[in-house]
């Protein structure tokens, strides 16, 4: 005889942490999310063609990954200075000071990027 089936009321830690997301994360930091997640999938793409199908031109994948990865810390810093919850972590840094560094950086970054190129 089988036992008896018990309804279950336990979600999965995933679909809960999916829902508290949903309905806790502001827009703009969904927005700033989705650009992390197409930053690291980008460097997961050209680390996974540099091992699987060459690495002929070596300083443009070096140049292409350290972009993901300056690119990625730019953003994630970016991210946790404009995140409301963290604003007694950076009181004398607004919104706009946050973009404004971020852009700053990011040109900065991509002009040694271009240079590494040759």
């Amino acid at each position: 005889m089988a036992p008896p089936k018990v309804a279950s009321t336990q979600t999965s830690p995933l679909v809960t942490l999916w829902n508290s997301y949903n309905d806790q994360t502001p827009a703009r930091l969904k927005v700033i999310d989705s650009f992390l997640v197409f930053i690291m999938l980008s460097g997961i793409i050209q680390f996974a063609y540099c091992v699987l199908v060459t690495t002929f031109p070596y300083n443009a994948f070096l140049a292409g990954f350290a972009s993901t990865i300056g690119q990625f810390v730019l953003t994630a810093s970016l991210r946790s200075q404009v995140n409301p919850a963290s604003r007694e972590q950076f009181p004398n840094v607004s919104p706009q000071r946050a973009f404004a560094d971020f852009v700053v950086g990011s040109i900065v970054l991509h002009f040694f990027v271009f240079n590494f190129l040759g």
